[in-house]
C-alpha cells in the first residue's frame, strides 16, 4: 500500500466544489483536488426519487489525514448528508506518493 488515498465527494455547484477544494488544500488536509465537472445524480431521498445536477471532486491525501478530511468536508458541506467516500490507492509512482505526503499535515 502507498499510504495515500483519494477522497471522492459530490457538491451542489462548481463554485462550492472549487471553494471547498481550495479551503482543504489551504488547510493542508489535501495535497490536490480535481474538480471533475458536472454530473447528473439520480437517488432516493426521504421516500422520493430525486434528480440533481452535481459536481464531483477527488481529493488526494494520506491515510492518516483521511478521517480528518472527511469530517472537515462534512462540516463545511452544504448538504445535510453529503456523499464522501475514501478510496485506497494501492499503487502509485514513488515521487507522487512522496509529494502527496509532503503536502498534507
Amino acid at each position: 500500500m502507498t499510504g495515500i488515498v483519494s477522497v471522492y465527494a459530490t457538491f451542489g455547484s462548481d463554485d462550492e466544489a472549487r471553494g471547498i477544494g481550495r479551503q482543504m488544500v489551504d488547510e493542508r488536509l489535501a495535497a490536490c483536488v480535481n474538480v471533475l465537472g458536472a454530473s447528473h445524480s439520480i437517488y432516493r431521498w426521504q421516500g422520493r426519487i430525486e434528480t440533481e445536477d452535481e459536481v464531483a471532486a477527488i481529493f488526494k491525501t494520506t491515510e492518516g489525514c483521511a478521517e480528518l478530511l472527511v469530517r472537515r468536508l462534512a462540516d463545511v458541506h452544504s448538504y445535510d448528508n453529503p456523499c464522501i467516500s475514501v478510496w485506497p490507492i494501492s499503487n502509485a509512482p514513488h515521487a507522487y506518493v512522496q509529494w502527496v505526503r509532503g503536502q498534507v499535515r
